[in-house]
């Protein structure tokens, strides 16, 4: 077996500050992701767990914690109250956790987006549940920190997807609602008064005023801006005009 990987390494170069990544299909008929580091290359499946092992038979440790909640639940009442994650529990969780994270930041350069939505929510899913079972505050707050970063991946994927279509106003929602929840994250959870100057809002609201800029102008819109223009140079039958265009699209809607 030959273990030397130079031959890989030379024909694909790495690119400083760039994610350089690839999609392949493996010998076990399996798509796969490559993400060209600076020593090396990191190597994941496409689908399920990124390295491709199934804890406790399970297809991730996050379903193998629910299923014990689960249990824990039917052993006592159908209560959870005395349900932890200790320490081992959560960082097992945490290390999981980055491998879908290394993943949907793959995927967002691939520019699959539904993918990057899958793989965002099933890590928002183990904020979440670490948060309500964890042993301290501590503990859950070492997964929660990131939340605001994958609120911005997530909300860059949705509204991505609704670019593709040209919804130029689903995308303006989207990122809106993003940046609300990033916003209530930092004054409700990590205590923050001033959101605005992380560098996960400064993003989004830099990326909303580029959506915004290239949103083509909608008819009513495009009259009200001839109309403007018409009255600034004082053309009056022009504007006369476009009044009544604008009252017939009135009467239409």
């Amino acid at each position: 077996m030959d273990y030397d990987i130079s031959h890989l390494l030379d024909q694909w170069e790495y690119q400083a500050g760039q994610i350089v990544v690839r999609r392949f299909t493996g010998k076990d008929r399996k798509e796969k992701i490559q993400l060209r580091v600076d020593l090396g290359v990191l190597q994941m499946n496409a689908e399920g767990r990124p390295d491709g092992k199934k804890p406790f038979g399970y297809a991730s440790l996050l379903e193998y914690y629910q299923s014990r909640l689960h249990k824990y639940v039917a052993a006592h009442s159908g209560s959870d109250e005395g349900f932890k994650l200790q320490a081992e529990d959560c960082s097992k969780l945490q290390l999981e956790a980055l491998q879908f994270h290394q993943r949907y930041f793959c995927l967002l350069q691939l520019e699959d987006y539904p993918a990057v939505v899958r793989d965002t929510e099933r890590n928002l899913s183990v904020f979440e549940f670490v948060s309500k079972h964890a042993a301290s505050d501590d503990l859950a707050w070492a997964l929660r920190q990131f939340q605001p970063q994958l609120l911005m991946v997530l909300t860059r994927a949705k509204a991505s997807q609704a670019l593709k279509t040209d919804d130029y106003s689903m995308a303006i929602q989207l990122v809106e609602e993003g940046l609300d929840q990033i916003r209530t994250f930092y004054r409700d959870v990590a205590g923050v008064d001033n959101g605005d100057a992380s560098g996960e809002v400064i993003s989004l609201e830099t990326w909303l005023e580029e959506i915004r800029a290239k949103r083509p102008l909608s008819s009513r819109e495009r009259l009200e801006r001839a109309l403007s223009d018409a009255v600034r140079r004082e053309d009056y039958e022009r504007a006369a005009k476009v009044r009544d265009e604008l009252k017939n699209l009135e009467s239409k809607e």
